[in-house]
């Protein structure tokens, strides 16, 4: 899985190791404009999924992958992590999942509690089709989804850069390449497994899993966020509320800033708020 492990030594709260995941169609290199700052003080952990496009498998191996369901589901990943944390003596984190990553976080810590000191989840949703039998806003429609997976499916190559360009959002400079940056990790993955990940994100509904976590939790999502609406963080910050008896309820930490990748369109600002959170708890 590529882990890095960077800082932790000199000054600053070198004793707490924060672990970055990130989403569908990046890389660990998503945190490259924050790592950095974020090692000064921490002790930071950085590592590539099994579908990330910096991870070389040779043919043979990317169709076993793709084949199997568990290689394809939150709970899959889970393990995954899980395994991965135990490979490197990691305990008590503070484990920031981005997008899909941080309900993998939430799956990871309900197996595994005694791995996780704190979850922050950046721009996470447990379902993303609206629901209407229960009013649930996730921010799209099937219809929606199907034609997603049938662009993919068709094209990736050619839809690839189109959605980076969609859910990057702007970034003032100096981050104007933002959409570039991800554009390229994302055109890095495997058509197939780009697909069967992107199948699984789109229709996964985990909603039960947020009533089960017992670590604490903070919330941080985009004001404007064309992958998942700030309906979603509300949703979230409700459900985990009604949880585990004694847990506290997360708090929702909105970042004045468009898109789904905080830590690209707005790196200085989004270390601002890891500060905050992990130097507060």
């Amino acid at each position: 899985m590529n882990a890095r492990v960077l800082g932790g030594g000199g000054g600053g709260d070198g004793e707490t190791t924060v672990v970055l995941a990130h989403g569908y169609g990046g890389s660990s290199h998503i945190w490259d404009d924050v790592a950095p700052a974020l090692a000064k003080t921490f002790r930071v952990v950085v590592f590539d999924w099994s579908f990330s496009g910096d991870v070389v498998v040779d043919d043979d191996d990317d169709a076993a992958a793709v084949s199997e369901d568990i290689s394809c589901s939150y709970f899959g990943f889970a393990d995954e992590l899980v395994a991965m944390m135990d490979e490197l003596a990691l305990t008590a984190v503070v484990f920031v999942g981005h997008s899909m990553a941080g309900m993998i976080g939430c799956i990871a810590s309900v197996a595994r509690p005694e791995l996780f000191r704190r979850l922050v989840l950046v721009g996470a949703s447990p379902r993303y089709i609206n629901d209407d039998g229960d009013g649930y806003v996730g921010g799209f429609e099937r219809g929606e989804v199907d034609a997603m997976l049938a662009a993919i499916e068709a094209d990736f190559a050619a839809w690839a850069p189109l959605f980076a360009e969609a859910v990057v959002g702007p970034a003032p400079s100096p981050g104007a390449g933002a959409v570039a940056k991800f554009a390229n990790q994302l055109g890095r993955m495997r058509p197939a497994a780009a697909l069967r990940v992107m199948r699984a994100v789109l229709t996964c509904d985990v909603r039960a899993v947020l009533r089960d976590v017992a670590a604490p939790c903070t919330i941080v999502h985009c004001a404007r966020d064309a992958v998942a609406p700030l309906a979603v963080a509300r949703y979230m910050q409700r459900a985990m509320a009604r949880g585990v008896d004694g847990a506290p309820a997360p708090a929702v930490v909105v970042m004045d800033s468009s898109g789904h990748f905080p830590q690209l369109t707005a790196p200085m600002e989004f270390v601002r708020v890891m500060e905050a959170i992990l130097l507060d708890h």
